[in-house]
């Protein structure tokens, strides 16, 4: 049963229409009926309320966390939003850091931006389709004293990973991280079918 903050992240996506239906090709090559678009939360206030829905998330994941890591691109704003909700609505100031995507090679240098990367680290993205931005993320990390431990997602496709285990068994199994989504592809069924304003798309979504 979806909690409110999962309802309520489902009907703001929709609104911004940030979840689309129609034929999508991803990053791993694959033909979708649906899409998620972290990028039509294009505004202020927007990105604020994404935060929020990030937040409860993580939250209700139970993972603490002592730093969080935002992969580039699309995973800047998000980890931004995430830790400024943190501090805002559940009172844990914890840094936030980023990567860029070539070494700077003047003043400070390196690949990494932001809050010192150490302790228990949560890394924040928007979708896990095949998991490869997961692996880039922790070879990155591998250098820092951080341990990666958890990957808080707006939402898990559910997705088969490269074998025959999803994404996210595959990311839980070889890194030992705990997935927590705002919502899974599940939620999203749920709630469609219950609207019963988008019997087609959900038919489509499910033969995928």
């Amino acid at each position: 049963m979806l909690k409110p903050y999962q309802q309520e992240f489902i009907e703001f996506a929709l609104q911004q229409k940030a979840i689309g239906f129609g034929e999508f090709r991803l990053k791993s090559g694959r033909v979708s009926p649906w899409f998620f678009n972290a990028g039509r939360f294009g505004s202020g206030g927007a990105l604020r309320r994404l935060g929020g829905f990030y937040a409860e998330a993580l939250a209700a994941s139970g993972m603490a966390a002592d730093c969080l890591f935002g992969p580039a691109y699309k995973g800047i704003p998000l980890v931004a939003a995430t830790a400024m909700a943190l501090a805002e609505r559940h009172g844990q100031d914890i840094p936030y850091l980023f990567n860029r995507k070539e070494a700077k090679r003047h003043g400070e240098g390196g690949m990494l931006v932001g809050g010192e990367p150490k302790g228990r680290l949560v890394i924040v993205d928007d979708v896990i389709t095949a998991g490869t931005a997961v692996r880039e993320a922790m070879q990155l990390l591998a250098s820092t004293p951080a341990r990666p431990v958890g990957l808080l997602l707006a939402i898990d496709r559910q997705e088969r990973g490269a074998g025959e285990l999803s994404a996210v068994q595959e990311v839980e199994r070889n890194f030992g991280l705990q997935v927590a989504p705002i919502i899974t592809l599940a939620d999203l069924l749920e709630y469609l079918a219950a609207s019963g304003k988008h019997a087609e798309q959900v038919a489509q979504i499910e033969r995928y």
